[in-house]
């Protein structure tokens, strides 16, 4: 049996979302986390900001924040469905320890 551990994820996303758009985006996203029975999900906005490049011909991005607890296994997952994902332009996963 495999040990749960804290995960981290930080996601640039392109800058077209609207509010409501956003929150669509990121319910979907947990939802597919929610497949790979991944726990305690908190999702945490850090808003819109400048880029210090552009990346893809865009100069400014969406930070989202999600922390969660999963099996390791499932982070290849993860990090897959993110880059096929057209709106992400770039993310960093983070084993955080207890």
């Amino acid at each position: 049996m495999s040990i749960l551990r804290k995960y981290e994820i930080m996601i640039l996303l392109t800058e077209e979302f609207n509010d409501n758009e956003l929150k669509t985006w990121v319910f979907n996203y947990a939802k597919n986390l929610r497949k790979f029975s991944v726990c305690d999900i908190s999702v945490i906005s850090r808003g819109k900001h400048n880029l210090a490049y552009p990346i893809n011909d865009k100069g400014k991005g969406n930070y989202i924040q999600l922390n969660f607890a999963s099996m390791p296994k499932y982070i290849s997952n993860f990090s897959n469905i993110l880059k096929m994902d057209s709106n992400v332009l770039r993310f960093l996963v983070f084993h955080k320890q207890a």
